[in-house]
């Protein structure tokens, strides 16, 4: 059950920060956002607020966010379609019924004959009992529809659609939903360096000292200063590390400062050169901000090292994970604890969106790209030719998630 948990609070934090990027910069560039969505599948919960319907859905594997042009239709309502018209007092329409499960209270039945709620923003149709005189009524901007699922969501003019927007701006909303992974993983790494510590290893003070272990016996306590060993000076972990590994079950003489005094002590490492201490750990801001950078960066460069074995070396499956494989990682993360289950956090985080600026259509990376060869030709694609490239890509993926998932089911046997 914890496992489930983890795996679920996880995947909607990942989610909902990728989306909440579309989002923010969608709303600063003109642009509608019809819906932000947190699961997927059937609605829970929704409200409208600034001409944005929230929804809450019951499978909390995903997310979207809505925009108005963006992949989006017409509101498929078509010629014969019965629907419901809810008027203000100078008879422009404001509310728009085409579902089964919401009644409007006061509203006119229509049964439609032509509506553009993109340009000229009108419904021409005949009212219910009077299939002889067509009526058409002017739409409100920001008219709403409630669609067949009980959904209410704005209508989509052009001046507020996706398409419609500058090219840069398109590109910057394109990039914000991976740009927001890489601002949580940093986040998510400077968390796991105020809660864990940062390792110091060009410091003489040791960590941990281990109950039971040869320094531990000796007297050696948690925090101490290593001065000298065998009258060697010991500036960093590594040179504490060089001489008791130089000495294996040979009896040491270690000069510590530790509780206030300077102390030698006799400590006799194991056969396999150890005697029980750790590296200090930082848990100062100074050491666990630059972490978040660092950590990040250096991760970044193997999953990307990674990538590009995939394409100029050997292919393998093994070298991805669907959602079983990160299900199974995300199992032995809960298990460490908090501090393991964040830093898994801020490595998923990466990984999404280093895998999201892959320039496949249906990813962001595939969309910027459509949006520099927009730039170079100075015109975009047309939106069948958009739509054909994009269906192909998605194709792709879903052939390459059941594969992988596939792989990851079989690696549990």
């Amino acid at each position: 059950m914890t496992t489930i948990l983890a795996f679920i609070v996880v995947f909607v934090i990942l989610v909902l920060v990728h989306e909440f990027g579309h989002y923010w910069f969608a709303k600063r560039s003109g642009i509608l956002v019809r819906e932000f969505s947190i699961g997927m599948g059937p609605k829970l919960v929704a409200w409208r607020k600034h001409n944005t319907t929230y929804t809450l859905r019951l499978l909390p594997l995903g997310g979207y966010v809505r925009m108005a042009g963006w992949q989006d239709e017409e509101d498929d309502i078509k010629p014969g379609t019965q629907l419901t018209l809810t008027l203000n007092d100078a008879g422009v329409v404001t509310r728009i019924n085409t579902s089964n499960k919401v009644t409007l209270s006061g509203g006119i039945a229509v049964q439609v004959d032509h509506l553009d709620l993109r340009e000229a923003l009108t419904i021409s149709g005949y009212e219910y009992g009077n299939d002889t005189e067509l009526k058409t009524w002017s739409v409100d901007h920001d008219a709403t529809i409630i669609e067949a699922d009980g959904t209410e969501v704005v209508i989509a003019p052009n001046d507020v659609q996706f398409q419609n927007a500058p090219v840069l701006k398109r590109l910057l909303v394109n990039f914000a939903g991976p740009m927001n992974n890489f601002i949580l993983a940093i986040i998510a790494f400077i968390i796991v360096g105020f809660l864990a510590g940062v390792p110091q290893l060009n410091t003489n003070q040791i960590g941990e000292v281990q109950a039971g272990s040869p320094a531990d016996k000796a007297g050696l306590v948690s925090g101490a200063k290593i001065r000298s060993i065998d009258n060697t000076k010991i500036l960093s972990f590594e040179d504490l590390q060089t001489a008791v590994t130089k000495h294996k079950g040979e009896t040491l003489k270690v000069v510590a400062q530790q509780q206030g005094a300077t102390k030698t002590l006799s400590i006799t490492p194991t056969k396999k050169g150890l005697i029980g201490v750790t590296t200090y750990m930082d848990k100062s801001a100074s050491a666990a901000i630059p972490y978040g950078f660092t950590q990040s960066w250096s991760l970044a460069t193997r999953i990307l090292t990674v990538l590009k074995s995939l394409v100029t070396g050997h292919f393998s499956l093994n070298k991805l994970a669907g959602p079983v494989g990160i299900y199974t990682m995300t199992s032995s993360a809960a298990a460490g604890g908090l501090n393991s289950l964040v830093f898994f956090l801020a490595y998923l985080s990466l990984n999404l969106g280093i895998m999201n600026l892959i320039p496949i259509p249906v990813l962001d990376g595939g969309k910027i790209l459509l949006n520099l060869v927009e730039i170079i030709r100075r015109k975009p694609l047309s939106r069948d030719k958009e739509g054909i490239v994009t269906m192909i890509g998605a194709g792709l993926m879903v052939l390459l998630l059941v594969a992988v998932t596939i792989n990851d089911i079989l690696r549990q046997f």
